[in-house]
């Protein structure tokens, strides 16, 4: 078996069997070729079949010299689970990384805005230009949904349902969830829709699409993290921001007002509860605040 073959299968099967998105595909193949290059680098002949652990070992050796330890605990990572795949399809019997541990990393928190700092990036906004008002409605949906920025992009029209107060969001794994939208990012999609977008020449197959570029098309990922990236250099704020970031502002400061984990879960799509407890950890006041409230020593 070529490893070309075994990664076009493996892409295959974690679409198919896995259902996940094509920037998770994406990543899972490149670890994959980080190790093929490292083999064609180094001149080994060795398949997907046929690689051993002292091979992997050496590959692991030589990227933790260029790498940090959460980068090397992902590719260990990724490679786990495509020679999991090999053993699930009876190429292989034993996966080379079995014992081969990954390093330790503690949990890393993300970064938040305050909610005058959201403030202050949307008001950088420049409304004498078209993409203001839609730049203006982007970033007030990607704070007030908690959405990432895949579902912002992949937005349509027909997702929005504000007589009911909902949208319709399309998660990881094509995986639909309702989410709540409020009146004031209501308001602002309804003045980009109204007032911009109907005055673009929207080209054929994004007719549905509800954020687009000047072009008629869809939105890419790099142009949404592009327009934050300007607004924060603008207010001339000393944080490393992305659009995620909007997401994770959007779930801390849920926490600190009162609302309860399992509904945040359900708000950001997240499939474990896990994965959702670390904005506890962001706010720890909000830990404060409840044994204060609940303790009967109080």
């Amino acid at each position: 078996m070529k490893w070309e073959h075994a990664i076009k299968d493996y892409k295959l099967f974690l679409k198919i069997e896995r259902g996940l998105s094509i920037n998770s595909i994406d990543n899972y193949s490149r670890d994959v070729r980080k190790l093929v290059h490292y083999l064609d680098t180094n001149d080994i002949d060795s398949t997907p079949i046929s690689i051993s652990a002292d091979i992997i070992k050496q590959f692991i050796y030589e990227i933790a010299k260029n790498v940090n330890e959460r980068s090397q605990a992902r590719i260990i990572s990724g490679l786990r689970s495509f020679f999991d795949y090999l053993i699930f399809e009876d190429y292989r019997k034993e996966n080379p990384l079995e014992l081969i541990e990954s390093p330790k990393i503690g949990r890393k928190l993300p970064d938040t805005l305050s909610e005058e700092e959201i403030d202050s990036i949307i008001n950088a906004i420049d409304l004498s230009k078209p993409e203001g008002e839609r730049n203006r409605a982007m970033l007030e949906t990607l704070y007030g949904c908690g959405l990432r920025v895949s579902e912002l992009i992949n937005l349509k029209i027909s997702d929005l349902f504000f007589d009911e107060g909902f949208i319709k969001v399309t998660g990881k794994g094509d995986k639909e969830r309702f989410v709540p939208i409020v009146d004031t990012t209501k308001k602002y999609i309804n003045i980009y829709l109204n007032e911009i977008r109907v005055h673009i020449g929207v080209k054929p197959g994004f007719e549905d699409t509800l954020f687009l570029n000047r072009r008629g098309k869809q939105l890419t990922r790099v142009m949404v993290f592009t327009i934050v990236k300007q607004l924060v250099e603008k207010i001339g704020l000393k944080k490393k921001i992305s659009p995620h970031t909007f997401r994770h502002s959007f779930a801390t400061h849920l926490l600190q007002n009162n609302a309860d984990l399992r509904s945040i879960q359900l708000m950001l799509g997240h499939e474990s509860i896990t994965t959702t407890e670390i904005y506890v950890h962001v706010d720890q006041t909000h830990l404060a605040r409840v044994v204060e409230k609940y303790h009967p020593r109080k």
